[in-house]
């Protein structure tokens, strides 16, 4: 960086830094291949799911491990454990996993799992004669809308947030009304117009709204189930182009 005086270190330094360096890649591999070991001789213990996580939080991109750890779940963990308990390793892995993607924000694979832990989120506390049965299922949704809802606050035209909180939006146990994100997207779009991702996430709740899953085979748009919201989003959007005429994104 220009203005920075740059320090020289010593030979000395220099070699305890490449001593460092190699003594991790040592402890990565060793790390490594116990893991794969293991995985080949179908070790479904706590002690190589213990593993997972610590060769996962070096390399999040090691997508057999992920593999690993969801059949060690499944297969060797889960099928002796209670709900109570299988909540808690479910809830343990979505704290785990946002942790790393405050670190590693874009690992696919990161995201893969969160969608795991939330479809494999048991029913419970309650049952369906006592209680709410859906709990936790409600409980898990509802932070993982206000993940993406955060993850949208700090980049709002991040089309990959978008088609993850319409996978949120569109799986949680109790659905979000329509209008309620159309109010969601009317912000993110007040705030900038240009928001192409806004837009198309607001065409595609208007178009439910609009045509209903029993009216698909509808041709007309004024033969939608309420003409009155076409209406005002034609004006919601003329308006837009009045305040802007230079905008093309309307």
């Amino acid at each position: 960086m220009h203005g920075v005086r740059r320090v020289r270190q010593s030979q000395q330094a220099l070699e305890a830094k490449k001593l460092k360096e190699k003594a991790k890649i040592e402890e990565y591999l060793a790390l490594t291949n116990d893991v794969i070991s293991r995985r080949k001789n179908k070790d479904l213990s706590q002690d190589a799911l213990r593993l997972t996580s610590r060769l996962l939080q070096v390399n999040p991109e090691f997508y057999t491990i992920w593999n690993y750890r969801r059949t060690i779940f499944l297969d060797g963990i889960f099928p002796n454990s209670s709900p109570e308990e299988i909540n808690t390793y479910i809830s343990d892995d979505l704290s785990s996993t946002m942790t790393a993607l405050k670190a590693h924000p874009k690992v696919y694979w990161i995201w893969n799992h969160r969608r795991w832990c939330l479809e494999n989120t048991p029913h419970g506390p309650g049952s369906e004669t006592e209680g709410d049965p859906n709990g936790w299922k409600k409980t898990n949704w509802d932070k993982e809308l206000y993940v993406v809802e955060k993850m949208l606050d700090i980049d709002p035209r991040n089309f990959h947030a978008w088609n993850y909180r319409r996978y949120v939006l569109a799986s949680m146990a109790v659905k979000r009304s329509e209008k309620s994100e159309l109010a969601y997207t009317s912000r993110k779009i007040e705030a900038n117009i240009s928001n192409f991702s806004a837009w198309h996430q607001r065409s595609k709740e208007r178009a439910s709204l609009l045509f209903p899953p029993n009216d698909v085979e509808v041709n007309d748009v004024c033969s939608g189930e309420d003409p009155e919201l076409l209406k005002s989003e034609i004006s919601a959007i003329q308006e837009l182009l009045d305040e802007q005429p230079d905008s093309k994104c309307a």
